[in-house]
C-alpha cells in the first residue's frame, strides 16, 4: 500500500489552537486540526497537520512557529497509507446529543431520536463539529427556546454550519443567513447543506456584520455568533446594532474566566444576561436586547477590532 500523505502532530495549549482556529490564512500547505487531548487542561492539547507531500524543512519550521510552548519538543511524522485520512480522524468522533439534536460523523452513523434530528457532520478544515463544549452548548441553548418564535435570524461564524441547521430545523418559517470571515468554512457549510437536505440558508462570507448582505436584513431577532471571547467583546456594538428590541443573543466561545468582560462589553450597548451555561472552563451565554434598538454613539469602523487578539 502506497504513502498517499502525511501527518505532523506537536503539542500545544489552548490558547495555542483559539489562535491557530481563529487564523484567516496560516499559509501552510497543510490541513491543520487542534485537538483537546485532556478534557479541561488548558496545558494539555494536539496539533495535527495532514499534508499531501512529505513535510520540509520549512513546514516543519511553520507549525513549530504555530506553537511556541511546544519549543525542544520533536515532531511526530508519519507517512498515512493509501487511506482517507480525513475518516482516519474522525474514527474517535462519537455522536453527541444535545436536546432533539444528534450530531454525528460518517464512521458513527445515527438514527435522529423521536421528533428531533440528526446532523452528519463530518471533521475538516471548519470548526463546529458539535463535540466541542461550545457548539454543542449553543445546541442546547437554541434546543431550550424551540418554544419561542423566531422570523430572521443570523448565525456569525457559523463554522460548519451546524447551528443554523439547528436552527432552520426548530424554525421553518423563519429567514436565515450563515456568514464566516473565513471562505473555506462557507464552502464547507455549502457541502454540509447539501448532505444534510438543507435547503434555505443564505450564505455570505463576511468580516462581521459590516456587509451589505447583512445590514440589509436587519434588524434580527436571533443572533448566534459561537467565535471567541475577543471578537465578541469587539462586535459587541456590531451585533447590538442589528438586534430587534428584546432580541434573543446567543455568545459563545469564551472561557467562563473571559464571561465579565463579554457581558460587560453587550450590557454597554443595552443588552442583559438572562442565563448561561457552564460546560467545564467554557461558557455559553444567553442575552436580550435592549427594549429599544440600540444605535451605535459612534461610527463602526472595523479597524477597531485590532484588540482581538487580546487575552481577556
Amino acid at each position: 500500500m502506497s504513502v498517499e500523505s502525511w501527518k505532523v502532530t506537536l503539542p500545544c495549549t489552548r490558547a495555542e489552537a483559539e489562535a491557530i482556529d481563529a487564523a484567516d490564512d496560516l499559509a501552510i500547505d497543510a490541513v491543520i486540526m487542534t485537538t483537546e487531548t485532556v478534557e479541561d487542561d488548558v496545558e494539555t492539547w494536539r496539533l495535527d497537520a495532514y499534508s499531501e507531500h512529505e513535510p520540509g524543512a520549512a513546514m516543519i519550521a511553520a507549525l513549530q512557529a504555530l506553537v511556541p510552548s511546544a519549543a525542544g519538543a520533536a515532531p511526530q511524522i508519519e507517512p498515512l497509507m493509501a487511506e482517507d485520512w480525513v475518516t482516519l480522524s474522525q474514527a474517535g468522533l462519537e455522536p453527541i446529543a444535545e436536546g432533539r439534536f444528534v450530531v454525528h460523523t460518517s464512521a458513527h452513523p445515527v438514527a435522529p431520536p423521536a421528533g428531533g434530528r440528526a446532523f452528519l457532520i463530518d471533521a475538516g478544515n471548519a470548526f463546529g463539529t458539535g463535540h466541542h463544549a461550545t457548539t454543542s452548548g449553543c445546541l442546547k441553548m437554541l434546543d431550550g427556546l424551540a418554544d419561542q418564535r423566531f422570523a430572521n435570524i443570523i448565525d456569525i461564524g457559523t463554522g460548519t454550519g451546524l447551528l443554523a441547521f439547528a436552527s432552520a430545523h426548530l424554525w421553518p418559517d423563519a429567514r436565515i443567513m450563515a456568514t464566516d470571515i473565513d471562505p473555506a468554512a462557507v464552502h464547507v457549510t455549502q457541502e454540509n447543506a447539501v448532505t444534510n437536505d438543507i435547503a434555505r440558508i443564505d450564505l455570505i462570507v463576511a468580516d462581521g456584520t459590516l456587509d451589505d448582505a447583512i445590514t440589509a436584513r436587519a434588524p434580527y431577532d436571533l443572533i448566534i455568533a459561537n467565535i471567541l471571547a475577543g471578537p465578541l467583546v469587539s462586535m459587541a456594538p456590531e451585533l447590538a446594532a442589528i438586534a430587534t428590541p428584546d432580541a434573543t443573543v446567543i455568545l459563545a466561545g469564551l472561557l467562563d474566566t473571559q464571561r465579565d468582560a463579554v457581558v460587560a462589553a453587550f450590557e454597554a450597548c443595552g443588552c442583559a444576561l438572562e442565563a448561561l451555561d457552564r460546560r467545564g472552563d467554557w461558557t455559553i451565554l444567553h442575552l436580550s436586547a435592549g427594549a429599544t434598538r440600540y444605535v451605535p454613539i459612534a461610527p463602526i469602523d472595523p479597524r477597531g477590532r485590532d484588540g482581538w487578539a487580546l487575552d481577556l
